[in-house]
């Protein structure tokens, strides 16, 4: 599953499937097939602008499509909010693809990587409160120090 999430798009392919996708824009609507390979392209990309630009046409996609077709859609969403450390997203989004498939082993995978993320964001934010409370702390008791010394 860490090859799914770190996967980076081959610039080349970025512009292919972005070309393809302005072509068809530029004749009229886009078709879903379309929009899918160039929005899967841009949620590789190394760069979190292309990230949310991927993340918008995919959630188009959810939006305009049958529950059946969504899979795909789901959890390239998960992915992508995944990458961008959008973790309670990333979440929102597998839950919704596994209380449709609750047995879909990727993802089941992708789920406990969301979790442990989550998990250890978790824990370096608590420890970065815990350390300004250690802060505050040493100055408070600094204080207090130089306060009986005078």
């Amino acid at each position: 599953m860490e090859q799914v999430v770190s996967d980076v798009v081959a610039p080349e392919d970025l512009k292919r499937f972005k070309k393809k996708y302005n072509s068809e824009l530029a004749k009229g609507p886009v078709s879903k097939t379309t929009t899918f390979e160039y929005a899967w392209c841009l949620i590789r990309s190394k760069y979190s602008n292309d990230i949310i630009q991927g993340i918008k046409l995919l959630e188009e996609l959810v939006y305009s499509s049958k529950k059946d077709d969504q899979r795909d859609f789901l959890f390239y969403l998960a992915v992508a909010n995944y990458r961008l450390k959008e973790y309670e997203r990333a979440v929102k989004y597998i839950r919704t693809l596994l209380k449709h498939e609750p047995n879909n082993k990727q993802a089941l995978e992708l789920d406990k990587l969301i979790n442990s993320a989550l998990k250890k964001d978790g824990l370096v934010g608590m420890a970065i409160v815990g350390g300004i409370g250690l802060g505050v702390a040493g100055l408070i008791a600094m204080a207090v120090a130089k306060g009986a010394k005078s």
